[in-house]
């Protein structure tokens, strides 16, 4: 399981390759049907202490964005609205907090992907351990049920980023999901399965009919289990973006 308390920060960083996963993950996201509008925001680290961060361009829609257009934002430069490529309010608010906060957050992304935002207008919004891929987020949730203003409000990034600190998972109480990873790979695989996982909860839910959760022990077996398969999120994510390259490798530019 990777965690934000876990070692391992890189001291050398390849920007580019960087870049080519950043672009990759918004072009999946939007085939998945992650992502909403012009709106929502992916960003990695590219420097040691995470504050050196790579972010997507205002308003520009996930299925077009490229590698080289991703903008190169530092958490501690207070200037940063004012540049003529001034991210989105929202992506600096939430990101910036975040990687200014939590240098092991080398991956950070917020979506509202249609069924985990469902989940997250419940008053309950937790997902029960039903099967695998819902079991990979027992005990390892932070559900922030305290939204205290809108995303483009410095304050609400500050609180978000708090919450976040030794956690990777966040379903967010009337808005979406925050996920991280040690890398853009990891923190996809982590997105993919969550809103699978979401998926599976409402569907279930929509039945009417009692669930039948796994109990604590082997839900906790489950997430053992996944906690031995990180190096998936990475063949994954190496096999979705071949789809990519053979598809249109535009990203990649």
């Amino acid at each position: 399981m990777t965690t934000l308390d876990a070692p391992g920060v890189p001291t050398e960083l390849d920007e580019a390759q960087v870049r080519v996963d950043l672009a990759a993950a918004f072009r999946l996201a939007a085939r998945f049907d992650m992502h909403e509008s012009v709106a929502n925001h992916f960003s990695a680290a590219v420097s040691p202490d995470g504050k050196r961060f790579l972010c997507n361009p205002k308003w520009r829609h996930f299925s077009l964005v490229r590698a080289s257009e991703l903008i190169l934002l530092d958490a501690d430069d207070p200037s940063t609205m004012d540049r003529p490529d001034a991210p989105d309010p929202s992506a600096w608010c939430i990101h910036g907090a975040i990687h200014a906060r939590i240098p092991t957050a080398r991956a950070v992304l917020h979506c509202h992907p249609p069924y985990a935002t469902a989940l997250c207008g419940l008053a309950d919004p937790s997902i029960p351990p039903l099967d695998q891929a819902t079991a990979r987020f027992w005990g390892r949730t932070v559900y922030d049920l305290e939204m205290a203003g809108p995303p483009d409000d410095p304050a609400e990034g500050a609180r978000v980023a708090e919450a976040l600190v030794g956690n990777s998972v966040m379903m967010m109480g009337n808005h979406g999901v925050t996920v991280v990873g040690e890398t853009v790979a990891h923190a996809f695989e982590e997105l993919y399965f969550l809103e699978r996982a979401c998926r599976t909860t409402v569907i279930a839910l929509s039945t009417g009919r009692e669930l039948r959760p796994m109990d604590d022990e082997l839900a906790d077996s489950v997430v053992r289990m996944w906690a031995r398969f990180t190096d998936q999120g990475v063949a994954h994510f190496a096999e979705l973006k071949a789809i990519l390259d053979a598809e249109d490798p535009s990203y990649r530019d």
